[in-house]
């Protein structure tokens, strides 16, 4: 899942996604005091305008030039209020302390031996910030011979709750009912939720 891979998928239809927000995202954060955010993974940028329009400065990262590319050109009623940044996360750390809301939808974060790339995720919620990891239920997913992964390659949501130490507390790490219709092709009925906060 390089650089590579995501621009073919991308380039592969005019539109990928619904260009709806995460249905978390919306539930967990309405109504929630604006500052800065990272939208990790951002694709075509629906999570990131939502958030725009909800007062939040957001950092929008995606590894895709086509996708940020997409998301830039549908942002015009977030002009100002989001910034697009091609990175690698595995590879380039986002700043640490530096987001009051760090937003994980779906995100195929590699699980590492030492942790590192999540350990940077972790880094950049600032004191009193909010981390916000959402997956899809494992028990949704056809057998894995059918897969093209390996869905136990990648962090679920409720092993980075255990990961996380006494300078977090975990406010939701649940499994839910989807508030959309799973993509198409797709047989997500219920994602996996957490959302912690930093202590300190």
């Amino acid at each position: 899942m390089d650089a590579q891979f995501w621009d073919e998928r991308y380039g592969s239809s005019d539109q990928l996604f619904s260009g709806a927000p995460n249905g978390v995202l919306v539930t967990e954060m309405t109504g929630f005091p604006p500052g800065q955010a990272l939208d990790v993974g951002c694709g075509e940028g629906a999570d990131a305008r939502w958030l725009a329009r909800q007062g939040w400065q957001v950092t929008a990262v995606d590894i895709s030039e086509v996708a940020l590319r997409r998301a830039a050109d549908a942002a015009a009623d977030a002009a100002g209020r989001v910034a697009w940044a091609r990175a690698d996360l595995t590879v380039t750390p986002p700043p640490g302390g530096a987001f009051d809301l760090v937003s994980a939808q779906y995100f195929p974060l590699p699980r590492q031996p030492d942790h590192t790339a999540l350990r940077h995720l972790l880094d950049a919620v600032a004191p009193g910030g909010t981390l916000l990891f959402v997956g899809h239920d494992l028990a949704d997913l056809p057998p894995r011979p059918e897969l093209d992964f390996d869905p136990a390659d990648f962090y679920r949501p409720d092993e980075v709750a255990a990961l996380l130490d006494h300078t977090w507390t975990v406010l939701t790490d649940e499994t839910r009912p989807r508030t959309a219709p799973a993509p198409a092709g797709t047989h997500h009925t219920h994602d996996t939720v957490l959302r912690a906060r930093r202590l300190r």
